[in-house]
C-alpha cells in the first residue's frame, strides 16, 4: 500500500473566490469513515504481498524444499507460470496433521508461537506462504514423511462463495496418496479471480526469465542441493547438486566453470567496540576470472545464509575485492554466499523476503572484499586450453591453476620478440606471447603497491627540478595527501603561491616516471571514491607512466627480458596488468603438431 496521500492534479484556478467555493455537503459520508477491513480482504492483501508474480511463488516453494532439508528440487513450469506450477523435492515430507495445517495462515513449523522472526534460521518463516498462495490459485499439496500412507490436500482459491468471497477460509480437502518421501506441490491457474493481477504481468517469456532467474539464484547459493528447472517439457537449467563448480557449469556455461576460483574464507570481525566481542563471517562460493566479465552488475549474485538476497553493499564490496584486475566499464560472474550468526539477520525487513536487515553490515562488507581481494590474489593464473588455429580466434590467457607464483616463469626462456612489443617465450610444452607493456605495468604496480607497506619507492632527480602551477583545490589536495605522495616517491617544496617544485619523481624498475605524473597522482587522490579506490587508480596510472611502450622491448638485451620475466614471476597477480588486460598468453605445442599435421 502506497504511504503518500492524495493531493491536487490539475491547476488551481485563482479566479473562483472563497464566497463561490461550492458546498462539500456532509463529511460523515460512509466513504470516509474508517473501517475494520474483513478477513478475506486482509487474506487477498497478504496473499498480494507474498505471491506478486509467478516468480515469487516458485521462490517460496523452494524455501520450503530446502528448510525440509531436500538434496534435491524439481521445478517445472508452463508458460508463464500462471498455468501451472511444480515443485517436488525429497526432503524430510510432513504428516497428515501438518499438512493440514501448513494450508492454514500463520501456522509454521519455522518458528515457536512466541518466537522472535529475527534470528530465525530458516529460508522461511513467516507461515503465510502456502495459504496466500492457495488463496490465488487451485494449490495442491501431495507429501509423505515416509510413512506407508502419504497425504493429498487441496485448497481451490479459484472457487467462490455466493457471496463473491474465497472459499480459502473452508476445510481443504484431505485424502490418502501415494508418495515416497518428500514433497510435491502443484500450483495452478494463478490469479485467477486477480484479472488486474494477470493483466499486470509481462510477458510470458519475460516472466519465465524471473523464474529462471530464481532458480539459478538459489542453484548458486545453496550449491550442494540438486535442482532442475523445466519450461514447457524441455530442460532448461540442470545442477547435481556436487558444488559450485558444477553449479556454475549448470547455471552459465562451461567456460565460466573452467575460469573460475573457489572461495572460502572465515573472517572474525568486531562488532561491540566496548568490550571486543567478535563473531566469525564464512564467505565462501565462486568468483569468475577477470578475463570472464559481462557489461550488467547483475552477474554478482550474493546469498546471505543460503538466502539469495539483493544486497547493495555485499554486492559493492565483491566488486572492490576484484580492485584493478576488472576492465574498464566490465563487471565480474561471481556468487558469494556470506554466512554470519542468524541472530545478527533481520528476515523480515521485505514482504518477499528478498532484502534483509544486517547488523554491523559495514564490517560484514569489510570481511567480504577482503575474502575477495585475497582469494584472488594469485588465483587468475594459467589457464590450460585448446587454441583455435583460424584466423579469427583469439589466444586464450593463462595461469598456473594451483596459485603458485614463485616458479611461474622458472623455466621460462626468451627467444625473442614480435612487432617490437610482444616477447616470446619458450616455457615447457607451451610458446608464451607476453606483452611487454602489460607485463612491465604489473611490475611497477605491485612495487609502488608496496610503498605503502613501508617499502622505499625509488626515486629520480629531476635536473633542473620542475615547476608545477596548482589552482587552490590542487594546492589543498597537495598539502592534505603530502605523507602519501612522499611515500610514492614525489619530492616538492612550496615555491610561492600556488606553485610547487618537483625535486623527484617516482623511478621504478630504473625509469623515471614523466614530470606531469604529479598531476595524475593529485587528481587521483582528490577525485576517488574511497582512499583505497585513488591509490589504486593513481598507483595503476604511475605504473603505466614509466613502464615499457611499443619500440622498448627490441632494445632489451636478454638478460633485460629474463630479468622483466623474474620481476613478473614475484607479482602476486602476474597474469593481469592493473587495468584488467591480460599479460600472458599460450600456445601448447599440440596445437603446433595439429596445425601441421604431426604426431607428437
Amino acid at each position: 500500500m502506497s504511504g503518500e496521500r492524495d493531493g491536487p492534479t490539475g491547476d488551481h484556478d485563482d479566479s473562483v473566490s472563497e464566497c463561490e467555493t461550492t458546498d462539500p455537503g456532509p463529511v460523515d459520508d460512509e466513504s470516509s469513515r474508517v473501517r475494520r477491513l474483513d478477513a478475506d480482504t486482509v487474506d487477498r492483501i497478504a496473499a498480494g504481498e507474498v505471491v506478486t508474480r509467478p516468480a515469487r511463488v516458485v521462490a517460496e516453494l523452494i524455501d520450503n524444499a530446502i528448510d525440509a532439508g531436500a538434496s534435491r528440487v524439481e521445478i517445472a513450469v508452463d508458460g508463464d507460470g500462471t498455468d501451472r506450477i511444480r515443485v517436488a523435492d525429497d526432503g524430510r515430507g510432513m504428516t497428515r496433521e501438518d499438512a493440514r495445517l501448513a494450508v492454514e495462515r500463520h501456522a509454521t513449523s519455522k518458528l515457536a508461537p512466541d518466537g522472535d522472526p529475527v534470528g530465525v534460521d530458516s529460508l522461511g518463516f513467516r507461515g503465510e506462504a502456502l495459504a496466500a498462495i492457495a488463496d490465488a490459485s487451485r494449490l495442491e499439496l501431495t507429501t509423505s514423511d515416509g510413512g506407508p500412507v502419504g497425504t493429498r490436500v487441496v485448497v481451490d482459491g479459484t472457487a467462490a462463495n455466493g457471496d463473491g468471497t474465497s472459499t480459502n477460509g473452508d476445510d481443504p480437502t484431505v485424502t490418502d496418496a501415494g508418495r515416497a518421501r518428500g514433497t510435491t506441490v502443484v500450483v495452478e491457474d494463478l490469479f485467477a479471480t486477480r484479472p488486474a493481477r494477470r493483466e499486470s504481468l509481462a510477458s510470458a517469456a519475460a516472466e519465465f526469465a524471473r523464474i529462471s532467474t530464481v532458480v539459478a539464484d538459489y542453484a548458486l547459493a545453496v550449491p550442494d542441493v540438486a535442482f532442475t528447472l523445466d519450461h514447457d517439457g524441455s530442460t532448461t537449467l540442470s545442477t547435481p547438486g556436487s558444488g559450485i563448480t558444477d553449479a556454475l557449469l549448470g547455471v552459465y556455461d562451461r567456460e565460466t566453470a573452467s575460469r573460475s576460483t573457489a572461495l572460502a574464507a572465515t573472517v572474525d570481525i568486531e562488532v561491540d567496540e566496548t568490550d571486543a566481542t567478535s563473531v566469525s563471517v564464512a564467505v565462501s562460493g565462486a568468483l569468475g576470472y577477470p578475463s570472464i566479465t559481462r557489461a550488467s552488475r547483475d552477474y554478482v549474485r550474493i546469498a546471505v545464509n543460503g538466502r539469495p538476497v539483493r544486497n547493495d553493499r555485499l554486492a559493492a564490496a565483491v566488486r572492490a575485492g576484484y580492485g584493478r584486475l576488472l576492465p574498464d566499464g566490465r563487471e565480474p560472474i561471481a556468487a558469494v554466499d556470506v554466512a554470519v550468526p542468524p541472530e545478527r539477520v533481520d528476515p523480515n525487513v521485505h514482504p518477499a523476503k528478498r532484502a534483509i536487515g544486517l547488523r554491523d553490515a559495514g564490517r560484514v562488507a569489510e570481511a567480504v572484499e577482503s575474502a575477495v581481494d585475497d582469494a584472488l590474489t594469485g588465483a587468475d593464473l594459467r589457464r590450460k586450453a585448446a587454441v583455435d588455429t583460424d584466423l579469427e580466434s583469439a589466444l586464450g590467457s593463462v595461469g598456473e591453476a594451483d596459485g603458485t607464483r614463485s616458479v611461474a616463469f622458472a623455466d621460462a626462456e626468451p627467444i625473442g620478440t614480435f612487432r617490437d612489443l610482444y616477447v616470446l617465450v619458450e616455457s615447457g610444452d607451451e610458446l608464451l606471447v607476453i606483452d611487454g607493456h602489460a607485463a612491465h605495468e604489473r611490475v611497477n604496480y605491485e612495487r609502488l603497491s608496496r610503498a605503502f607497506d613501508g617499502d622505499p619507492v625509488p626515486t629520480a632527480e629531476l635536473d633542473p627540478p620542475a615547476t608545477a602551477s596548482l589552482s587552490a583545490p590542487e594546492a589543498a589536495a597537495a598539502e592534505a595527501h603530502a605523507d602519501a605522495l612522499t611515500a610514492l616517491g614525489f619530492e616538492t617544496e612550496p615555491f610561492g603561491g600556488g606553485t610547487v617544485r618537483l625535486r623527484a619523481v617516482p623511478a621504478p624498475f630504473g625509469r623515471t616516471a614523466d614530470d606531469d605524473a604529479f598531476r595524475h597522482a593529485l587528481a587521483a587522490l582528490t577525485d576517488g571514491e574511497s582512499p583505497r579506490d585513488a591509490r589504486e587508480a593513481l598507483l595503476a596510472d604511475l605504473a603505466c607512466h614509466p613502464s615499457l611502450k611499443r619500440g622498448d622491448l627490441g632494445e632489451l638485451t636478454r638478460d633485460e627480458v629474463r630479468s622483466l620475466l623474474d620481476r613478473l614471476g614475484e607479482c602476486e597477480r602476474p597474469y593481469a596488468c592493473p587495468h584488467g588486460r591480460p599479460t600472458v598468453m599460450a600456445v601448447e605445442e599440440a596445437t603446433f603438431a595439429a596445425a601441421f599435421g604431426r604426431d607428437r
